[in-house]
C-alpha cells in the first residue's frame, strides 16, 4: 500500500527493483557456487587426477620394461 500522498510505483520501477534484487541474489549465489567449487571439487579433482597419473606412469614404465625385454636386435 502506498501512503496518503505519495503515487503508487509504477511498473516500471518496480520491474527495475526486481532486475536489481534478482542480480544481487544471483552474484551472492555465484559467489557462493564458486567458493563450493574452490572449496571442495577443485581439491577432489587434483587428489585423483595425481592418482591417475600415477598409476599411468606405472603402465608406461611396466611397458617399457615390456619393449626393452621383448625387443630384437635389428642387425
Amino acid at each position: 500500500m502506498s501512503a496518503p500522498n505519495q503515487q503508487p510505483e509504477d511498473a516500471s520501477a518496480r520491474f527495475n527493483r526486481t532486475v536489481a534484487e534478482t542480480t544481487q541474489r544471483l552474484e551472492k549465489e555465484a559467489a557462493e557456487f564458486i567458493k563450493y567449487v574452490n572449496d571442495s571439487v577443485v581439491p577432489n579433482v587434483r587428489q585423483q587426477s595425481t592418482k591417475a597419473l600415477r598409476i599411468a606412469a606405472e603402465k608406461l614404465q611396466d611397458l617399457a620394461n615390456y619393449m626393452e625385454h621383448h625387443s630384437h636386435p635389428s642387425k
